[in-house]
């Protein structure tokens, strides 16, 4: 199933709602015989406890089968209202050698996570930013609403500058209830690969996605209004491993600057930095009580869903 689920053999397919039914329908046939197996009821009929709930509002039966706090949700609450955020940079166009670049991973991976909530009966919308808020297509579970999310998802592509935190702050600004943000990007704020003409011209970028401290505290603003957050941080394969030799020059995406290193002498520095710097994510938002995923652009989509529900259960 992993084989069937890979970026390279989904690729081949063309339309991607049909590309998210299949993933979602491998994805759930997995999860019967996994951990997971309770999933579907903690998801439609719960949500975590988050500090300033009241505990006497906590599901103690789900607690003593899970060691997890999770408050029975209101009728009011039954219906959790999601919104995918797509980053537009240009930096997301890239891949070195995978199938998919990051963009088009993220956008197969939201239509997933849109099928998977649909069939739950979830809203669900859509909101894309480069240097602000761009796209808003509002969250709704009507019948016809995941053709429409999945034909602007089809539409998209990635061409601008971004400033991310920025456009969370908006978005914290424009949201009125409580909603689940799930956030599709790269994050990255100096170094990065963009698309080359061939593997020894791979490229590097700058200060696109804003600095660690200032994206966190916009996410701090989003959990203050009682929203939850999901942080999909997707890499391309070559970015976590560097797979390069000898003299290799970079290019600023954006920009078009341009520097020449020695791969050699460079991977073990830039290894270290791009653990650190998804070390320092996982932190910050382990402080915040926001679900954080690194995924690179090599994974199959139903062990990217899985990761997400591994941060789901250990945050719950």
């Amino acid at each position: 199933m992993a084989t069937l689920l890979s970026p390279e053999s989904l690729q081949q397919i063309k339309r991607l709602d049909l590309r998210a039914r299949m993933v979602v329908r491998g994805f759930l046939q997995g999860l019967h015989s996994s951990p997971f197996q309770g999933f579907s009821v903690q998801f439609s009929e719960h949500r975590r406890y988050n500090r300033g709930d009241d505990p006497r509002l906590i599901d103690w039966l789900v607690y003593a089968k899970t060691d997890k706090y999770y408050t029975k949700r209101f009728e009011s609450e039954t219906n959790l209202t999601g919104y995918l955020v797509m980053d537009l940079s240009k930096s997301m166009g890239f891949t070195q050698s995978q199938s998919m670049t990051k963009f088009e991973y993220c956008t197969c991976l939201a239509a997933a996570l849109t099928y998977l909530m649909t069939m739950q009966q979830d809203p669900v919308g859509l909101i894309t930013f480069d240097e602000k808020m761009k796209a808003v297509l509002p969250a709704r579970s009507r019948r016809g609403h995941l053709g429409d999310v999945m034909a602007q998802l089809s539409r998209l592509e990635p061409t601008g500058r971004t400033d991310l935190p920025a456009s969370l702050m908006q978005l914290a600004a424009m949201l009125k209830q409580h909603s689940l943000v799930m956030l599709f990007s790269d994050l990255l704020p100096s170094i990065h690969m963009s698309n080359s003409v061939n593997s020894s011209n791979s490229t590097v970028s700058g200060d696109e996605a804003g600095g660690l401290d200032d994206v966190v505290s916009a996410l701090a603003r989003l959990r203050h209004g009682g929203n939850d957050v999901i942080v999909f941080h997707v890499m391309d394969e070559a970015e976590v491993n560097f797979p390069y030799d000898g003299p290799v020059q970079f290019e600023d995406s954006e920009t078009g600057q341009t520097v020449s290193v020695d791969a050699g002498g460079f991977r073990e520095d830039y290894l270290k930095q791009i653990e650190e710097f998804r070390d320092s994510y996982r932190a910050a938002c382990s402080n915040l009580q926001v679900d954080y995923v690194p995924l690179d652009t090599s994974m199959p989509f139903d062990t990217a869903l899985t990761e997400y529900l591994i941060q789901r259960q250990r945050s719950g």
